[in-house]
């Protein structure tokens, strides 16, 4: 019998390789990703929330692939705010690092987001930041079906992602700075920095939202996809049909 595979061995989007990277980044991830973005993802993160459909009632959303909780001020400034954040991410350190926020009940799932078992129309509202680009094509497509099933009719979602600029001079500036800045700050936050250059590898594979935003509508919500700062980061929000 082979032995088993490592985990640096494992398929770039097995979901122990993802748990594997992220519980690598976990100690350095919140201030990496303030000082490499210039704050730009703390905007983009409650750009997300902020999409949401104003004083619509939501006492229940899901925050998938959570990381450290990120999500959880913005949505603690929703009016209303949730009654209850169910937050789903498969890396222990991250969600060890998950401080609670705001007048909401946090229910944490150490789960992967594709295995979990919700009861169909179980959420309000779903949002997720910067997870989608660990997902290859037919995990995007699972998971806007589960998206799709979870949210009750008249819910609503938003996602958001680090993206590759359509634009040749900024893309090529900004995914430079991925693949080979990050990684070097990611070396001296870290003394290690394949972790981070590998956010770089992900990103340059996912490109942007759209494909998801595809799976989604063949899913049957209603889509509109976001570009945030030309194009270097994308979302996608829209709401399931009240008549399913």
């Amino acid at each position: 019998m082979s032995p088993e595979p490592r985990p640096s061995e494992r398929p770039r989007y097995d979901p122990g390789s993802i748990r594997e990277l992220f519980d690598g980044m976990a100690a350095t991830y919140g201030a990496m990703n303030l000082i490499t973005s210039f704050g730009f993802a703390a905007r983009w993160r409650r750009q997300a929330v902020e999409a949401l459909p104003p004083s619509a009632p939501r006492p229940r959303v899901a925050d998938l692939m959570s990381g450290m909780g990120e999500l959880w001020p913005s949505l603690a400034r929703l009016d209303p705010p949730p009654v209850e954040v169910v937050a789903v991410d498969l890396s222990p350190e991250m969600t060890r690092r998950a401080v609670g926020a705001g007048p909401f009940a946090v229910r944490l799932r150490l789960e992967d987001v594709l295995e979990i078992d919700f009861a169909p129309e179980s959420f309000d509202a779903i949002v997720s930041s910067f997870g989608l680009k660990t997902f290859d094509a037919d995990q995007q497509d699972r998971l806007a079906r589960r998206v799709a099933g979870w949210l009750r009719p008249g819910g609503a979602f938003s996602f958001v992602e680090i993206s590759v600029p359509p634009g040749l001079p900024l893309r090529t500036a900004y995914m430079f700075y991925l693949k080979r800045i990050i990684p070097r700050l990611g070396r001296l936050f870290l003394g290690d920095p394949v972790h981070y250059r590998m956010l770089g590898v992900y990103t340059e594979a996912f490109g942007d939202c759209r494909r998801f935003a595809d799976a989604l509508a063949r899913a049957g919500l209603q889509v509109e996809p976001v570009s945030l700062f030309f194009g270097c980061a994308t979302g996608v929000r829209g709401r399931k049909p009240r008549d399913g």
